[in-house]
């Protein structure tokens, strides 16, 4: 390693610095090996940390190590490394200032020209499902502090943040050095980065205090426009629409056809995912306007479940899903594509696709198909925006053990059902849930027959429900979102032969429904928790 050298004369000039000495620590080992071979060929002393260090060297290049400058091993387990006035001095040192560089020399610190660092991978360890300490391990702490530094001091310091802007340093080195404007640049982008990175955390530690007793003090949201959209809800409208940093949901779909999405489709999509990702079995939702118009697990011994499931879902309302958005729970098959060759329909998004099925879907060139993100999940919580603000809940989820939960419903009228009637009422319950308030669900077999939805009454979803259903009616289960007010919302479902209602309970009148369910021998169980989807 050379000794300090600290000639006012090399840094008179403040346009053009030369490189002499870079620090280089990074997790994304990106076209590192390119860099360094730059580097070295210009004579640059390479001082560089732990796997990276490692890789240089093994390469044929000299490094130096970080400890060798500090004096001080890396300790505990690598959390502190570059967290030392031997490495931050020469960071922020402003060379055009003689007591800057009068001190350097006193204290025999050489300053860096160049500083390369990408921070720990925090974002994709939150984004691999890990919890916990594996998560608090990939906080970088002497990374932001690195580049925080030698952001500031972009006088003296380019500083870089991605292997993207390596070609750009590699070029000003070998003409001679960074110029002012370029250090500038990555300095702006540096700030950039940490600012993101702060996020990140501030999110992740956020989204962990969601999962306790409290809601957060402070929110932040960050989003990156993805799309400009032809236009919003109506053709005045201007629209388009965003990816939430380290979302995991239907903006970060891939299409694989199509024309190009529109803000209807995507609001129609996310609550298709919505219906179809709430049951365990293979389950199509069919949605028109937010609104299910049919939702269907599939048939027991069925050779195709998705596409038994998506023929029984469609048969719910077969004039409604003329255009509608359809999503799987799981992959579509060859069967599925084939049953909707001669069904308009504007989107199909799922998991995943048989490459024979994305043949057959070629023909309908206007279909969107839109596949999920292999880390897709439901979210654990909902954002609203209100007119000067937003409101943040707890998402409205089933537990996983559903079944375990019926069994502490309460059975107000008639006999506990066999357990496939069973299944069909939790199955009814599930799918309400999906359905904009007043919600009025009834279902067979685990197929909805006819949907109530948001009308300003619930007696006027019972009619609706009963009107779509028409015979199917009779033999039915039915679900409602909320408490019937009143007895006259059941004894229409009642009078169309329904055999067994479920719904939360809690009315002032709740004597008066449990009445009508006994006089005509309906089954009825209360659940104790509603279900609204405004």
């Amino acid at each position: 390693m050379a000794g300090p050298s600290h000639d006012p004369a090399l840094y008179s000039h403040r346009d053009v610095i030369p490189v002499r000495r870079a620090l280089v620590s990074v997790s994304d080992k990106t076209d590192l090996l390119r860099l360094a071979d730059a580097l070295a060929a210009a004579g640059v002393e390479i001082v560089s940390t732990g796997s990276t260090a490692t890789t240089i060297r093994e390469a044929g290049h000299a490094v130096t190590d970080v400890a060798s400058v500090t004096g001080f091993p890396e300790s505990l387990g690598g959390r502190v490394k570059t967290l030392h006035p031997g490495v931050h001095a020469g960071l922020l040192a402003d060379l055009r200032l003689e007591d800057h560089l009068q001190q350097l020399a006193e204290l025999g610190i050489e300053p860096f020209e160049l500083v390369v660092v990408n921070l720990y991978p925090f974002v994709e360890t939150v984004r691999s499902g890990a919890q916990g300490d594996a998560v608090v391990e990939q906080i970088d702490i002497g990374g932001p502090a690195m580049v925080r530094a030698s952001a500031k001091n972009f006088a003296n310091v380019a500083i870089v943040v991605s292997p993207e802007s390596y070609p750009a340093i590699i070029q000003a080195v070998q003409d001679g050095g960074t110029t002012l404007q370029q250090r500038r640049d990555l300095a702006a982008r540096a700030f950039a980065h940490t600012c993101e990175y702060d996020r990140a955390v501030a999110t992740w530690f956020a989204e962990e205090t969601l999962g306790g007793a409290d809601l957060p003090q402070h929110l932040t949201i960050k989003a990156e426009r993805l799309a400009t959209l032809r236009y919003g809800e109506n053709a005045h409208q201007r629209a388009a629409i965003y990816t939430r940093v380290g979302g995991h949901g239907i903006a970060q779909a891939t299409q694989l056809q199509g024309k190009e999405m529109s803000y209807n489709n995507y609001v129609d999509a996310d609550a298709a995912l919505r219906a179809a990702f709430d049951m365990v079995k293979p389950a199509v939702a069919i949605i028109k306007h937010a609104n299910p118009c049919g939702i269907a697990v599939t048939a027991p011994n069925a050779l195709d479940p998705i596409a038994s499931a998506h023929l029984r879902a469609h048969e719910c309302d077969p004039v409604s899903a003329y255009g509608g958005v359809i999503a799987a729970n799981g992959t579509v098959t060859l069967k599925m594509a084939e049953n909707l060759k001669d069904i308009f329909t504007e989107v199909i998004v799922a998991p995943s696709f048989e490459p024979e099925a994305l043949e057959v879907f070629k023909a309908k060139k206007n279909l969107r198909l839109l596949q999920l993100p292999a880390d897709w999940r439901q979210e654990r919580m909902d954002v609203r925006l209100v007119s000067g603000g937003l409101l943040l809940q707890d998402a409205d989820r089933f537990p996983d053990d559903i079944d375990s939960v019926a069994k502490d419903w309460e059975l107000v009228s008639g006999e506990r059902p066999a357990d496939d009637d069973m299944t069909n009422l939790i199955f009814a319950w599930k799918a309400c849930r999906a359905v904009k308030s007043n919600a009025i669900v009834l279902a067979k077999g685990s197929a909805t027959v006819g949907i109530g939805m948001g009308q300003v009454n619930r007696v006027d979803s019972c009619r609706l429900a009963v009107e779509r259903a028409g015979d199917r009616a009779a033999g039915s289960v039915a679900a409602s979102d909320a408490f019937f007010p009143f007895a006259d919302g059941p004894q229409v479902l009642i009078d169309a032969g329904i055999r067994a209602i479920i719904q939360p309970g809690g009315s002032v009148r709740d004597d008066e429904v449990i009445a009508a369910a006994q006089a005509a021998g309906v089954t009825m169980f209360f659940t104790g928790e509603r279900h609204f989807f405004h």
